[in-house]
């Protein structure tokens, strides 16, 4: 009897956790989030949100497989290198954004994008990487 109620009741936890959807994955959350907190800095229309959303996944995406090319090659990816074609994916953004986003959404998307680039190079710092790892502090 206690065999067959331990069977029924694992049966049960078993279909009910084969119907529970998996949980999207956190990076895919921490994204959805952020595209909402944008649309609501900026203000943008459903529309707005809908095509800002594809032009950053797309530059997602290229800096991505950049990442994935140089380290496919067995290379370590150079800093420089990568600065520079983070700030090339910037400017090619920036121009795909300027027929979507009135003037004013422009300017406060620029200004997002900045004080984000200082928050990470401020980690970056003091995590020890980037161009502050690069010089040592000066002496007194």
């Amino acid at each position: 009897m206690k065999a067959t109620l331990m069977t029924i009741a694992l049966l049960c936890a078993g279909a009910a956790y084969a119907q529970t959807p998996p949980p999207a994955p956190p990076h895919a959350a921490d994204a959805a989030r952020h595209m909402d907190d944008l649309a609501t800095l900026l203000d943008l229309t459903e529309a707005q949100k809908a095509q800002v959303q594809a032009i950053l996944q797309q530059q997602h995406a290229k800096m991505k497989e950049s990442f994935e090319q140089t380290k496919a090659s067995g290379t370590k990816p150079d800093w420089q290198q990568m600065k520079a074609l983070h700030e090339q994916l910037q400017q090619e953004t920036l121009q795909k954004l300027a027929p979507v986003l009135s003037a004013t959404q422009l300017k406060k998307f620029q200004i997002l994008q900045q004080q984000m680039h200082e928050m990470h190079a401020h980690m970056a710092q003091h995590m020890g990487h980037g161009d502050a790892a690069a010089t040592p502090p000066a002496q007194n």
